[in-house]
């Protein structure tokens, strides 16, 4: 699957560096998440935990033909959203 990013038009490099991430942990989430919704305008949300231990939320538009998406952006989930997933993800996985 082919992966594009959107690139901040000053530095020239992808939006994602903006907040800290790279994209060997966007790709993780991606590979493996824990949680994917619809987001605004067709964009997927994706929640997942990195291989270092970080949450991140990952925006992004899957292409109409599937075989790629854009990566809009992606961060690292602080307290308050990152306490609401894991209540929504405790809720989902009772067993």
């Amino acid at each position: 699957m082919e992966i594009r990013y959107n690139y901040d038009e000053d530095t020239g490099l992808p939006h994602i560096y903006s907040h800290d991430v790279s994209e060997q942990e966007v790709e993780a989430i991606l590979d493996f998440p824990l949680e994917r919704r619809r987001g605004e305008r067709g964009s997927v949300i994706a929640i997942g935990k990195t291989p270092g231990g970080r949450y991140l939320k990952v925006v992004y538009v899957p292409d109409e033909d599937g075989q790629g998406l854009f990566v809009v952006t992606a961060h690292e989930l602080r307290p308050k959203p990152l306490a609401a997933f894991r209540r929504r993800y405790r809720k989902k996985h009772r067993p």
